[in-house]
């Protein structure tokens, strides 16, 4: 169940988005709750390209808490930055690439290859799959993540 201040969010971010040319997906525990994944909700994290995430802090500027910059930290890069709508906080992720070894980066994230769509209140939202989401967060080390979804991939195939 997800709790009705997300969904507020949400609905306010599809309708302003909708209908543009940005490609964007739901990402992290709230993209898994979308799919039916009991996970716990902190946040809203939105995937896209480089120009999508300068555009989604143009078209929401007035909830900027964090402008969007290029962003690198010791497991990832991106175009990052972060909005505050009606006290729920927003992050997004633009051109995500992972690191892959001392010296190298994947490419960005093609999340078009990987979105899937669910009706959830009455709106189509983008999410990225469960595959997908299992092995990004296996190469992010992040286990916690990676039991959960494991575990409901198997009992859901």
């Amino acid at each position: 169940m997800i709790p009705m201040p997300y969904l507020s969010v949400l609905r306010k971010i599809c309708e302003r988005l909708e209908g543009n040319p940005i490609n964007w997906v739901v990402t992290g525990s709230l993209g898994m709750a979308l799919q039916g994944v009991p996970v716990p909700i902190h946040d809203i994290d939105i995937q896209t390209d480089e120009e999508g995430a300068y555009e989604i802090e143009r078209r929401f500027s007035e909830y900027v808490i964090k402008p969007v910059q290029y962003s690198i930290s010791e497991h990832i890069r991106s175009h990052f930055g972060a909005l505050e709508i009606d006290g729920i906080q927003v992050e997004i992720m633009g051109a995500v690439q992972k690191h892959l070894d001392i010296q190298s980066w994947e490419e960005p994230v093609r999340i078009e290859c990987y979105r899937q769509w669910v009706e959830v209140e009455g709106m189509n939202i983008p999410v990225l799959s469960l595959e997908y989401e299992y092995q990004a967060y296996l190469k992010l080390g992040r286990s916690d993540k990676v039991e959960i979804l494991r575990d409901w991939l198997l009992k859901n195939k």
